[in-house]
């Protein structure tokens, strides 16, 4: 069977970070890429389960940040946007 090329794109930090795990699998990335491609065949789909990122670092930051402000018993609230522009200082 022929071989052909193929180009693959990818962050220059993901690639390294590959090529380091599959060298300690005694693989290479061409050859991790293989395998991945006959388990989709073999399977008919991708061979994992597709989900959601976990939320970076910065959005679980912002995630706690809401949990303890509304947490806060002695937050302001607002009943509408008006009452929150009428409290802004006049410019």
């Amino acid at each position: 069977m022929a071989n052909v090329n193929v180009t693959v794109r990818m962050d220059e930090k993901i690639k390294k970070q590959a090529d380091e795990l599959f060298s300690d699998l005694g693989l290479t990335l061409s050859s991790a890429v293989t395998i991945f491609v006959k388990q989709a065949i073999r399977e008919q789909g991708i061979p994992f389960q597709l989900s959601r990122d976990i939320p970076n670092t910065e959005t679980r930051a912002a995630i706690e940040e809401v949990r303890r402000l509304k947490a806060d018993p002695h937050k302001k609230t607002y009943g509408s946007f008006k009452e929150i522009m009428e409290e802004l200082p006049d410019e």
